[in-house]
């Protein structure tokens, strides 16, 4: 009844039908993967806000290269890990980051280098600022860093990709994103390989910062990726064996409709005698 499905046209199809399947299951099992690293990344978001802080040499190795380098990235599961840190701000390298959205307004992030004991620097986020009247690009009065000894606690945030040039404007550092390489090669010590996300500072940060907020990945868009690409690798192998059934019935006239009876083509019984 099946004998068909060895013929080439239904060899080709089922050949056809199994790489596509394959391929989705791959694709599935590949925004599984995803789905898993973007819930990690949460997990180490949540986490961060309740743990106690480390000392920094916890969580970032030092830079050991020269003026304008930068130290190791942060492992893996470094990344956003709660810090505490003591040094002094540079005010003078000032780096505004422009284009960053806080409460559906643009304006700027402030990041200002803080100089540690043995002379190497942290970028330190120290929040979102309005700019001045007259746009979105117009630059803001920052307000100024303490001076001397400053306590700070944040979290450990990494390079941001695509950081572009960095530009000097009004004798400030700007750039589009925080890429801690680019901006290592223009101040005047070596620079720890990320950057902190500012919680709390001692002596307290100016209220005219707002705290940057850091969104969860959208982990449960990858795992309805996951449910989609799976359900439909099982949809083209039932698709294709409810094609090989049909085509089996048709084949054994099973369910086939013979049609209207002609009538007229029936032999006209004689009369009786």
């Amino acid at each position: 009844m099946y004998r068909f499905l060895l013929s080439p046209r239904w060899l080709g199809a089922l050949a056809l039908t199994l790489v596509a399947a394959a391929v989705m299951v791959f694709l599935g099992n590949w925004q599984l993967d995803r789905y898993r690293g973007r819930t990690e990344v949460n997990e180490r978001i949540d986490a961060g806000l309740r743990m106690a802080p480390a000392p920094l040499a916890d969580a970032l190795r030092a830079p050991t290269g020269g003026t304008g380098t930068t130290g190791p990235a942060p492992a893996e599961d470094k990344v956003w890990t709660r810090i505490t840190v003591t040094g002094r701000y540079d005010p003078t390298n000032t780096v505004l980051v422009r284009g960053r959205t806080v409460d559906s307004r643009v304006g700027f992030e402030v990041l200002t280098p803080l100089v540690l004991a043995d002379g190497t620097a942290l970028l330190v986020d120290r929040g979102w600022i309005p700019p001045a009247p007259g746009g979105a690009t117009a630059q803001p009065a920052v307000p100024a860093a303490p001076t001397g000894d400053v306590t700070v606690v944040g979290r450990v945030h990494e390079t941001e990709s695509g950081a572009g040039a960095v530009a000097r404007r009004d004798g400030r550092l700007e750039i589009r994103r925080i890429g801690v390489s680019r901006l290592a090669s223009e101040l005047p010590y070596p620079v720890y390989g990320a950057y902190l996300l500012l919680d709390e500072q001692t002596p307290s940060a100016d209220p005219v910062f707002k705290a940057v907020p850091v969104g969860h990945t959208n982990n449960w868009q990858n795992f309805g990726y996951v449910v989609q690409w799976w359900l439909f690798a099982v949809m083209s192998l039932f698709g294709y064996g409810w094609v090989a059934r049909r085509e089996a019935r048709r084949a054994a006239g099973i369910g086939v409709d013979p049609g209207p009876m002609d009538r007229a083509a029936e032999p006209t019984p004689s009369p009786s005698a």
